[in-house]
């Protein structure tokens, strides 16, 4: 009835004078934007530069996205969402199809001058183009006109107001191409108090600062995920962005991976049960703002990762490398891994029902595929993606690939490029052929869509041009649905003034702050050395910083600095450089920094370059590991390494000088207490000091303030523990990757035993309704 109803009206009634019924936003600098009301609809914004007109029917406002002076199926923001995605896939090219597969590299808000995200503007660097900050780089323009281009991954923003004015200039620049298909900007985690890592380098600009993902299932506490997605998500829709490329909820079943931290620990129930609420969280509007089951302006599209389960790495190495690209299932618990995507992400309380998005990780699942007996990483892998995924578990949702899965991999195995595991021998285009036929929809870290094209010629080759069309259409449903969902075809345009207001205000700050607080873990207290008197005089050493090494091969050097704002501590204490004078010590370091599992050095030196990740300060020698590696092999760059044990091989922590300066302080105490607050990324052997000290606490991403408020008693801890704390490297090292919870914890000198879900406050070890939920029985 509705097709029949729309042909029959003539293109004159369909246009009404767009001054009679708009309104115009400005921002002080900037293009404008005008919106339309619909009384009982949506608020329409659309850009006067874009070209578009506004159509209307029976009353109600349209926008005439592809100015054909008609109503389309996809204009109408009446029909379901799916209804509308079917049509304008209809309606695409294969190029523009291909372009929408595409997720750009990370972008700087404004690009950087040179280096990692560089940039220009008119063939010019920011800094001597003349342009603002807010300003569509030449590379931007050329991958959202040229290559169709869709999908952002804004990463540095240098405020709230350029982030919404940069939105604004991107959205009307692709309101005027083809279709008018907006822009789905999106994020990797930028809510911590730091965030400067390849996977979460997000921070930037005033927003409200939470613990790690690790400190948020500290507090135990679901509801306070849920607040978090509810803040992250408004703050993140008033930045322009519109999909979050997180939560992480592998199981950190191996306690030496470097990305632990983004995890919500080892335990399936707890995991299962953030994931959930943080999905909830970011996808579900409300009231006014929400559009229908739950979706809406104030939702955003969460890509739950990394399917099926990154967590599991043989010896703890990371598969952004060539080094780590294995893993292994040694306690044959492969299906455990599942848990926080099936019984979290996809088995959600609220109307969105499941996350919108998954994002499989670099690894290979090693000798998991039983169907097609592929070792080849998940993002290429058939059984993992369509068998399991899709077929198993209903999952209709858009798969994207981890970044940068078909570049290149670089000359040895820790340098950082692209990560095509176990399709290393395919061509570029072969593999982004291997990726479809995999059942995923977009290719993360691409700009460019000459591969997908020629991926698509060979769908072509191998099945005919309507079958392979017909598969481009599935994607693209598949993506322009999340475009859809969270009405950014109605109006992807922001008032710059309200998203500064938003975006980190004194209430959202708050929240974050007090999740700060609960995350804060109390492990030691003798003889209730804690809380402190703010009479107290403390002596806080300066602590000596490791020389490092980022993802990208940047060097910082060593250098010595307080581990803490001085200013913020003589809040709370009195602050003396002399322990002779002080009452108590507050030594701050951080978690034992072990190393990655690979040194070049030792294979230049005819080794197989693989060496041990230690969990203790100390020089440890791995006697206990395996003789012979789960996996190994790199057909191209290493052939010839067929084994990746490191046993017999020593390593030291990059910051063993965090234990000599615990000792040295105990020293210099001359028997008055010392209170160490350790800064967790992962588990820590903390056997080489516990017994000489008296106080012990665990952060996971606080402000200074947060850690004095716990210290003074302001506030009483309330964390837990969500992780092992083992008792040594031996336990370490005898674990199985795959298996939660399967080392023998630390026991302190008072009698604790530092096992997940433990914690004290003030009375003692906390008993209360989360141990009875998920310690153990």
């Amino acid at each position: 009835m509705k097709k029949s109803f729309f042909c029959t009206l003539g293109t004159g009634t369909l246009l009404l004078l767009i001054s009679s019924f708009s309104s115009i936003a400005q921002s002080s600098t900037g293009s404008t934007f005008k919106t339309v009301s619909n009384s009982n609809g949506p608020t329409l914004g659309y850009s006067p530069e874009s070209g578009i007109t506004i159509l209307t029917v029976e009353g109600r406002h349209f926008k005439d996205l592809n100015k054909n002076g008609k109503l389309d199926v996809y204009e109408d923001w009446r029909l379901p969402v799916d209804t509308r995605a079917k049509d304008l896939a209809a309606r695409m090219s294969v190029e523009q199809i291909a372009g929408l597969m595409l997720y750009s590299a990370h972008q700087s808000i404004p690009a950087a001058p040179k280096g990692f995200g560089a940039g220009t503007y008119n063939g010019k660097p920011i800094d001597s183009s003349g342009m603002q900050a807010y300003a569509i780089s030449d590379q931007q323009k050329k991958f959202l006109q040229e290559d169709n281009l869709r999908h952002i991954l804004v990463t540095r923003v240098q405020s709230p107001g350029v982030a919404a004015q940069w939105n604004n200039n991107v959205q009307a620049f692709v309101e005027g191409l083809g279709l008018g298909i907006p822009a789905n900007n999106s994020s990797d985690p930028r809510n911590g108090v730091v965030a400067n890592a390849e996977y979460n380098l997000g921070a930037g600009g005033t927003i409200s600062m939470w613990p790690e993902s690790i400190g948020l299932a500290a507090t135990f506490d679901p509801a306070i995920v849920l607040k978090f997605g509810q803040v992250a998500g408004q703050e993140y829709r008033a930045l322009g962005i519109a999909t979050a490329l997180s939560p992480q909820v592998d199981l950190a079943t191996e306690p030496r991976w470097n990305r632990f931290s983004g995890t919500f620990g080892e335990n399936p129930k707890l995991a299962a049960d953030m994931a959930k609420a943080y999905v909830d969280g970011f996808q579900t509007s409300s009231g006014a703002a929400e559009i229908k089951d739950g979706w809406g302006f104030h939702s955003v599209n969460a890509m739950v990762k990394h399917w099926p389960g990154g967590g599991p790495e043989e010896g703890g190495r990371d598969g952004h490398f060539a080094y780590g690209k294995f893993a292994v299932y040694p306690g044959k618990n492969f299906n455990t891994q599942l848990a926080p995507f099936i019984d979290g992400a996809f088995k959600l309380d609220g109307k969105t029902r499941k996350a919108a998005a998954v994002m499989p990780y670099y690894t290979i699942s090693y000798n998991q595929d039983t169907k097609y007996g592929e070792n080849v990483g998940n993002g290429y892998s058939k059984f993992i993606v369509t068998d399991l995924l899709r077929n198993k578990y209903g999952y209709d949702g858009v798969v994207c690939t981890d970044w940068l899965v078909t570049g290149d991999e670089g000359k040895t195995p820790d340098v950082f490029w692209g990560k095509s595991w176990g399709a290393e021998k395919l061509t570029i285009a072969e593999r982004h052929y291997k990726v479809l036929m995999a059942g995923l929809d977009q290719f993360g870290g691409n700009n460019d869509a000459r591969p997908v094209m020629e991926a698509y010629n060979m769908g072509v080759k191998e099945h005919g041009e309507a079958w392979m069309r017909k598969r481009f259409e599935q994607s693209a449903v598949r993506l322009l649905r999340n475009i859809l969902q969270v009405g950014l075809f109605e109006n992807p345009y922001l008032d710059v003034a309200a998203s500064v207001k938003t975006t980190g205000n004194a209430a959202f700050m708050q929240a974050g702050y007090d999740a700060q607080l609960k995350s804060i873990v109390l492990l030691k207290n003798k003889n209730n050395v804690l809380p402190l008197a703010k009479t107290k005089t403390i002596y806080i050493p300066k602590r000596t910083v490791p020389a490092a090494r980022d993802w990208f091969g940047n060097m910082t050097p060593e250098r010595e600095e307080y581990p803490v704002n001085i200013d913020i501590v003589k809040k709370y204490f009195n602050v003396t450089d002399d322990p002779a004078k002080a009452d108590i010590a507050l030594v701050l370091v951080k978690g034992p920094n072990g190393g990655v599992g690979y040194e070049k050095a030792d294979r230049d030196n005819g080794g197989n370059g693989y060496v041990p990740i230690s969990l203790q300060y100390g020089p440890y020698t791995a006697a206990e590991a395996r003789s012979q590696s789960i996996a190994a092999g790199d057909p191209v760059i290493d052939p010839t390494i067929t084994n990746r044990t490191y046993k017999g091989k020593t390593t030291t922590a990059s910051n063993t000088k965090d234990l000599q300066l615990i000792l040295d302080t105990k020293t210099a105490m001359n028997g008055r207490p010392v209170i160490v607050s350790m800064a967790l990324s992962n588990p820590a052997v903390v056997a080489e000091f516990e017994s000489k000290i008296e106080g012990l606490l665990v952060t996971f991403g606080v402000q200074d303030q947060a850690l004095m408020d716990i210290l003074s008693g302001a506030t009483e801890p309330s964390g837990l523990l969500p992780l092992q704390m083992p008792a040594n490297m031996l336990t370490v090292e005898t674990q199985q990757e795959d298996v939660p919870q399967d080392m023998q914890p630390h026991k302190d000198s008072e009698g604790n035993v530092y096992d997940f879900a433990f914690g004290l406050n003030w009375k003692g070890v906390i008993k209360d309704v989360r141990t009875g939920k998920y310690g153990k029985k």
